[in-house]
Order: C-alpha cells, then structure tokens, then sequence
C-alpha cells in the first residue's frame, strides 16, 4: 500500500516581525564579514547598529565611513533588534555572547566559520554542523545560517553580476525565520537559495567542509 502524504501548498509561515513594524538589525562583530554585511545594508538604505567587544568609541571611523544608516552601539544594542547578524572568531564566540538579553525568539544569522587565523586549523565537532553548535550560545533564538559562504569583498559589492545576481544560500530550522531572512536577503539585491535544515544546508555551507563556500555563483533569469 502506498501511502500519500498531504502537503498544504498554500499554508504560509507565520511572520516573525509583524506586517508595518519597522524592523531592526544589530551587528555583532565588526570584522570583514560583518563589516561588509553592513556595507550591503548601506547599499540598499537599510539602517542597523554595529557593535564588537569594544566600546562604540571604537567603532567611530568605520562608523564615518559607513554613512548616517549604520550607527555604532554596543553588543547589548545590537541583541536586542528583530534580526541580529552574528560574525566573530569562532573561540570567542562564547564570550561575545555571554551576558546579552533574552533572545525572546528573535532571530539570530550565524555568520560564522570554524576557522580563523593564524593557524587556520578546523575545529572538531564531532560530526555536528557548525550552526547547531552555535545555536547553543543563543537559547530561545530562531537561528538562521547565512552570509558565510562568500569572501568579504564578494559580499559587499554589488550582487548584480554577469546579467544576474549573486546567489545566498541560507539555511535554519525555522521556517518563519527562514521567511524573514530570504526577504532581507532580497532587499539587498542577492538571489537567495533555501537549503533547508541546519543539519543539512548548515553542513552544504559552513567552512571548512561543505562545497558550497567560496562559489561565486550568480542566478540569472
């Protein structure tokens, strides 16, 4: 006997941040790949606060280069908006977020690689993706893994490339986070690519490991 599954085709995930609200984004980490996130943010008039473990002090000339839609806050700041996007040396991941607000179900884009100068050793986890990992550090968010597959330069430029645009695969557990991310994602000129689970798509794009890093692919059509 075979057995038919039902699939509600028209069933839509329920939004995460509500239809009118102004959505809010923090960045923590403020190294190439946080700092060329929100380039592409600034490109597409988006504003967001930028933060790393440091003062905002720290932060004033890049803030200058990056224009009024960027302001510098600290990492306390940068938790609390709707979508927080998380780029930092993955051993001090734990102390960047250690002692930040509730994640209430906010969402939270890993950025991050299991990988980092000098040395460039991949880190063991035991056959875990690198996302379900980090999800650990941020009980109560809906984790999103995106942004980590291109260099740094590739991300800030602009993402229409070759008659088409530059692709982003994202991936989370969460379909409604899922839906919010591939929306931003679109606001900034990128094609987006669902590869589903964190244990699946995770693994297709995290660095080292996967085969997806480091593909400049561009969606035409």
């Amino acid at each position: 006997m075979t057995r038919r599954r039902h699939v509600d085709h028209g069933r839509q995930p329920r939004p995460l941040i509500p239809k009118g609200h102004h959505m809010t984004i923090g960045i923590i980490g403020s190294g190439a790949i946080g700092t060329a996130f929100a380039r592409t943010l600034v490109r597409a008039g988006i504003e967001a606060v930028i933060s790393n473990s440091r003062e905002p002090d720290s932060l004033q000339e890049l803030e200058h280069d990056l224009g009024p839609t960027i302001k510098a806050g600290t990492r306390e700041e940068a938790a609390r908006a709707d979508i927080v996007f998380v780029a930092v040396n993955w051993t001090k991941l734990p102390a960047a977020m250690a002692g930040l607000p509730d994640w209430k179900g906010r969402i939270v884009i890993d950025a991050n690689n299991t990988i980092e100068a000098p040395l460039f050793k991949p880190v063991d986890l035991g056959g875990r993706a690198s996302s379900e990992v980090f999800a650990n550090l941020v009980p109560g968010a809906r984790v999103v893994k995106a942004f980590n597959h291109l260099r740094a330069e590739l991300l800030a430029t602009d993402p229409r490339s070759d008659g088409g645009r530059r692709v982003l695969f994202y991936s989370s557990n969460d379909s409604a986070a899922k839906a919010e991310v591939a929306s931003l994602i679109e606001r900034i000129g990128f094609a987006g690519i669902d590869l589903g689970s964190l244990a699946v798509g995770g693994k297709l794009a995290q660095f080292p490991g996967g085969p997806l890093p480091n593909q400049n692919l561009v969606k035409v059509g």
